[in-house]
């Protein structure tokens, strides 16, 4: 999810173009495992920097030193909102950490994980328990490995909260039609009452926001009534990280500091390391260029006209 990433292991050291102008670069202390799955390449390494890593077609997906960042931003903002969420789906999220988020709310009686690649997810589950914890222990979890839009086309459930987390839409990669206006209505039509949509959604940078970030915004407001963009630094992946939220009814900005800490003290389990209330009216409050990028964008994704990050 690092922008639009070349990974490479030269020697020791692990190097990825932000963009083809901006290079990143990291020492590799040891490969835990490579492989490539019937999806996807995965590799899972110790860095110098910013620990135990996991790599999916050459793009850093999530750190042991940050995780907690991109993961509690992802999910928690939607999770609050909602006045009690209990049925929620996940797309993707194969280090388990975005299920680890959702678990700590004591509402939640029943989360659906898709992942279609069962090789990640097994050895996400065998090297990165700082990651998830022992989420994929909990009975509330049902977890499933397929199509997450084949799945929501043939399911009758409904869902309180759908948490999009899977890979930018790289051409070939397993996860470009989880971005289109198709996908989106799927979604919706999955979603019970005042429910709601969040996805990860690229890089916000000013270099940046192009690749990814507005076109999804663009996307997302065809189809939801109401959607809310926020971002977050993740230093890992060398840039400001977008979310975007759809929404059948609740609205994260009228959350007050107050509010989200209160909410956060009643209905959750365990100590969260960087969201709190002031750290959701901060994420909220994106900067002009962006705010304009999204009014001026005029992309729609479709399944005919597919959106790949290059």
């Amino acid at each position: 999810m690092a922008g639009r990433v070349d990974t490479h292991l030269r020697g020791e050291w692990h190097w990825e173009h932000i963009t083809p102008d901006l290079l990143q670069a990291e020492r590799v202390n040891n490969v835990i495992y490579s492989s490539q799955t019937d999806y996807q390449t995965v590799i899972i390494q110790d860095t110098a920097c910013f620990g135990r890593s996991l790599v999916l077609d050459d793009k850093t997906q999530s750190t042991e030193v940050d995780e907690f960042v991109y993961h509690e931003s992802l999910v928690q903002p939607s999770m609050l909102v909602h006045p009690s969420p209990r049925n929620v789906f996940v797309a993707g999220g194969g280090e388990g950490a975005t299920i680890r988020e959702v678990l700590r709310h004591r509402s939640v009686e029943r989360v659906v994980m898709v992942d279609i690649d069962k090789e990640v997810v097994d050895v996400c589950r065998k090297y990165l328990e700082v990651f998830h914890q022992g989420s994929f222990e909990d009975p509330r979890l049902d977890l499933f490995h397929c199509d997450a839009v084949e799945f929501l086309e043939q399911t009758r459930e409904e869902f309180d909260l759908v948490i999009i987390d899977v890979p930018d839409p790289l051409e070939g990669g397993p996860a470009y039609l989880l971005y289109t206006r198709e996908f989106y209505e799927i979604v919706k039509n999955r979603l019970a009452p005042g429910a709601l949509l969040v996805t990860q959604s690229g890089p916000t940078g000013p270099a940046f926001y192009e690749q990814c970030f507005s076109a999804v915004a663009n996307t997302l407001g065809t189809v939801f009534p109401k959607i809310f963009p926020y971002e977050v630094f993740v230093p890992s992946f060398g840039a400001t990280w977008g979310f975007l939220v759809g929404s059948l009814g609740p609205d994260p900005t009228c959350m007050t500091i107050e509010a989200v800490d209160t909410s956060l003290n009643l209905r959750t389990e365990g100590e969260l390391r960087h969201y709190d209330g002031e750290t959701h009216i901060g994420m909220f409050s994106l900067p002009k260029y962006l705010r304009n990028a999204i009014k001026a964008e005029l992309r729609i994704i479709s399944k005919s006209k597919p959106l790949f990050v290059t």
